[in-house]
């Protein structure tokens, strides 16, 4: 299942990955970069 990273601060959705349909129930979170803020931001797994 192909999921997108969005910023938290920013909303913008910079990261592209996948992850298995059956398992975690919970959603992903990752620090990641953020171009659109130049710094280091948690990244969320977006609908």
């Amino acid at each position: 299942m192909k999921i997108a990273l969005a910023c938290q601060r920013c909303q913008n959705r910079n990261y592209w990955t996948t992850k298995p349909s059956a398992g975690s129930q919970e959603r992903l979170q990752m620090k990641k970069y953020c171009k659109t803020c130049a710094a280091h931001t948690t990244h969320a797994e977006t609908k």
